[in-house]
Order: structure tokens, then C-alpha cells, then sequence
């Protein structure tokens, strides 16, 4: 007879919050665990991920500045609770695990309510605003970085250091050796600015690596991910330097483009940090300045603190400075392998394995799947989604 518990995963729907809530639920399934996924409508539509699992959108209630949108945010939250606690009626998690965004936290009100355990994962280096709200009153509170702003002193009992969790591809990096570089060998760079691209990269690398040595700029190979309105003007700009440059609107081979690359020119995004340090890949990394919190510039801190990353503030963030960023990192001999092996060492390779273990130890006891039904607890329309 099959043993297994059940476990839901809470995430808002942006690959900040999904990718990472994905990779635990994989783990989790494959240990045996039947997951069940809820989220927003922009969550339930990322292709790839939870397939075979149940998905269940739930409001997305926002508390803002502005006291005008509280009655509306409240609604939505008070109707999402609900919602959460009659899936909870049927589904009979053993845990409820957010990993932020507003859709986690009508969930995680819910799970407290009907005395469930709860965990919380955040992804940055600041505390996000739905894994505040909720800090004081969740079992475990996962981080990925040592120092996370805004967690208070009075929590840390409940704090883990787990990390991450990463794609599989990409963890396999880990087990490579870093591409050899030579002074005689390519550069192969890697330029990207999260799932929505970043404009600034388009304006300023091209640039830069324009004003790089010619011996240097011969050697370039150039993999980079623009906005729609911005890839003409950087295909043009590198036909004219005559650098060879792969240039898409979204990269989705991106584990063999990071294997492949020397050195990677990013924004700080959790997810992005992840891999740069699961794969030891050195960056330039250029926080997006109007990030929550300003959450980006803490995130850049540990891998650039190590000297496997040189973190430039957006407003300094110029040709001129990324040329001589460059030379100081290509013209050096060792400095790209050096600054590889000091990311990998900002790494936390087992952050699926070590939150699954956490989780699994959290929550009642082993239920048979003879006694357990899994089935859409409530009519159509209220939740949407696929039964696993």
C-alpha cells in the first residue's frame, strides 16, 4: 500500500515566486507526495510548470498606500481564505508552503486558521511584504541569503538557511569545469535582463564592449536577450562593431547558454543569483534600482562581496564603466576562473532536497492513498484548474 501526504504550494505569478515553488513540488512529487498548486490567473498560465499537479487560482489582494484600494483588497482576501479553506476541507494538506506574492497569503491565513502547519520561502534578500505579514505566525521561514532584511531579531528560531532551489539543468553546471579562456580564446558573453528584458542593457553594453580593445572585441561572442522595441537597434549596433551576436526577446535554452558563457551581464533577480551561483558563473550585475524594497541591490551583496560578481549601481552603470569592468575581468590572467569559483562558492546546491526535508517534517502522519480522495473540492468557477 502507497504512503504519502499531501501538500500545497502557494505562490504569486511571477517566475520569482513560481520557479522556486515548482522545484520543491517536483521533489515532493517524486518522494511520493501528491501537491496541489495556488496561485493567481498569470501563475497558472507559465508554461512548464505544474502540469500534473491540481492548480487552484485564488484573488490576488492587494493592501495598498493608497486607502482607496483597502475595501476591494480586503474583499479579495477574505474571499480567497475562503476558498483556501474549503480546498483544505477536501484536500487535507499536511502543510501549506508560501513562497510569496499576494496569492500566498489568503492561503496562508487559511492554513492557520484551520491549524495546518505553515512554511514561508523568500526568495530575496529583503523580507517581501505578504512573508512580513505572516513571519510572526508561520512554523519555519525558508531564506537564501544570510543576511535578509527586514526579518525580525525575534524569528530567528524559526529561520533556515536553505538557499534557492534551481532547475535541474542548471545544477548540473555545478559538476562542469568552468569553459577554458586563454588570451587567445573567445569571450563568450551572456547578456540578460529577466523575463521582461531590461533596456538599459541595450543601451549601455553594445556600447561598452565597443569601446573594449580591438584585440579584446575580436574575440568577442555575444548571446543577448533584448525588450521587442529594442533588438533592432542592438542587431544593428554589433553588425556595425562587428561583433557576432546571438540577440532574442527570451532565451529559453538558458542553462545551455550560462554553460557555455564565461561571464554573464545581468539584473539581480533571486532566481538569476541562484544560478550564477549553482553554476559558478562570474557577472556583472546591475540592480534594477525600482525593485520592492530595493531588494535587487541586497541580493547582489553576498556573490559581489565574495568577488564573484561586480555589482554597479544602475546611475554608474555606463559604457565606460562597463569597458573597464570588462578588461579588469578578461585581461587578467585567472580573474574569470578566480570570480567563477568564488560564485560557486555562494552556492547552495541542496536547497530542493533540504526544503523538502523540512517540509516533510512538518504535518500529520503518512495518509494511504486508499482512504484519501484528490478531487476538485468545489463547483466549477470558483477554482480553476487540472486535477493531477
Amino acid at each position: 500500500m502507497s504512503l504519502f501526504r499531501h501538500y500545497v504550494m502557494a505562490a504569486g505569478g511571477t517566475g520569482g515566486h513560481m520557479m522556486p515553488a515548482h522545484a520543491v513540488a517536483k521533489e515532493l512529487r517524486a518522494r511520493g507526495h501528491h501537491v496541489a498548486l495556488v496561485t493567481d490567473a498569470r501563475g497558472a498560465k507559465i508554461p512548464g510548470i505544474f502540469e500534473d499537479a491540481q492548480t487552484h487560482i485564488l484573488p490576488a489582494g492587494r493592501i495598498t498606500k493608497d486607502p482607496r484600494s483597502w475595501p476591494a483588497g480586503l474583499r479579495a482576501i477574505r474571499e480567497g481564505r475562503e476558498m483556501a479553506l474549503r480546498l483544505y476541507e477536501t484536500f487535507r494538506p499536511s502543510a501549506v508552503v508560501g513562497f510569496g506574492g499576494y496569492p500566498a497569503f489568503p492561503a496562508l491565513l487559511a492554513a492557520r486558521s484551520a491549524q495546518i502547519p505553515t512554511i514561508v520561502h523568500e526568495q530575496n534578500a529583503v523580507l517581501g511584504r505578504v512573508n512580513r505579514l505572516m513571519a510572526g505566525r508561520v512554523d519555519a521561514i525558508v531564506t537564501a541569503y544570510p543576511d535578509v532584511q527586514r526579518l525580525a531579531p525575534r524569528h530567528a528560531e524559526k529561520v533556515h538557511l536553505l538557499g534557492n532551489p534551481v532547475r535541474e539543468e542548471v545544477l548540473a553546471l555545478r559538476d562542469e569545469p568552468f569553459p577554458v579562456f586563454s588570451e587567445d580564446s573567445v569571450l563568450r558573453l551572456l547578456v540578460t535582463g529577466g523575463s521582461q528584458g531590461a533596456t538599459i542593457l541595450s543601451d549601455v553594453v553594445p556600447a561598452g564592449l565597443g569601446m573594449l580593445p580591438v584585440s579584446l572585441r575580436r574575440r568577442l561572442q555575444v548571446t543577448q536577450q533584448c525588450r521587442p522595441e529594442d533588438i533592432e537597434k542592438v542587431r544593428a549596433q554589433y553588425r556595425e562593431l562587428e561583433i557576432p551576436a546571438d540577440l532574442a526577446t527570451y532565451i529559453d535554452d538558458m542553462p545551455t547558454k550560462l554553460g557555455w558563457s564565461h561571464l554573464v551581464i545581468a539584473r539581480a533577480g533571486a532566481s538569476t543569483i541562484a544560478e550564477l551561483t549553482a553554476a559558478g558563473r562570474p557577472a556583472i550585475l546591475i540592480p534594477l534600482p525600482s525593485a520592492m524594497d530595493n531588494h535587487q541591490y541586497y541580493n547582489a551583496r553576498e556573490m559581489a562581496q565574495s568577488g564573484g560578481a561586480r555589482a554597479i549601481d544602475q546611475s554608474r552603470f555606463t559604457p565606460t564603466e562597463l569597458a573597464k569592468q570588462m578588461q579588469k575581468l578578461a585581461m587578467e590572467p585567472g580573474a574569470l576562473q578566480n570570480a567563477a569559483d568564488r560564485a560557486k562558492g555562494c552556492g547552495r546546491p541542496d536547497a530542493v532536497q533540504e526544503m523538502a526535508d523540512l517540509i516533510e517534517s512538518f504535518g500529520s502522519a503518512p495518509q494511504t492513498i486508499d482512504t484519501v480522495r484528490v478531487e476538485s473540492p468545489v463547483p466549477s468557477g470558483l477554482f480553476a484548474g487540472a486535477a493531477a
